[in-house]
């Protein structure tokens, strides 16, 4: 998954912030209104916009002759899919996960606890009926955005 710049973490922020998942989206005008504080060119908004539709960040509909956009994924769905981009650069990940989760506060290791037994719990009423003690490693739990076909946009 791409790192977004500062400028696209900005704009994602708007999107991610102010449009809910049920929204039609914003216009490249509403999210430029939106950033007034850093003063960009509506052009530049709009550059970043269609960069980000391009790597499947956002989602966009043709209205009339503008685009509105929206987020293909939620921001959480986004930082879970970093972590586990992370994971993936090598070495042990079962140590990387050891350290992180030694890192993490007591609230968050009870968050970590509950997500776990929730899932544990879900997938042992799923296959058999009951519960489980074991949990299962997470195979490609965070959907990844789709890849906008820039082609068809164009």
């Amino acid at each position: 998954m791409t790192r977004l710049g500062d400028l696209e973490r900005a704009v994602m922020d708007v999107l991610w912030d102010s449009v809910p998942a049920t929204s039609d989206g914003v216009t490249v005008r509403e999210v430029a209104d939106a950033l007034a504080g850093r003063e960009l060119a509506y052009t530049t908004v709009m550059t970043v916009l269609d960069r980000l539709a391009g790597k499947g960040m956002v989602q966009r509909e043709r209205e009339g002759r503008a685009w509105r956009y929206r987020a293909a994924a939620s921001r959480e769905a986004y930082i879970a899919q970093l972590m586990l981009d992370a994971l993936d650069l090598g070495g042990s990940r079962d140590a990387a996960l050891v350290r992180f989760a030694r890192s993490v506060t007591g609230t968050e290791a009870e968050v970590l606890r509950a997500a776990l037994a929730a899932d544990a719990a879900a997938a042992g009423s799923a296959a058999s009926g009951e519960l489980t003690d074991r949990v299962e490693a997470p195979t490609d739990r965070v959907v990844r955005p789709p890849v906008a076909d820039e082609a068809a946009d164009r």
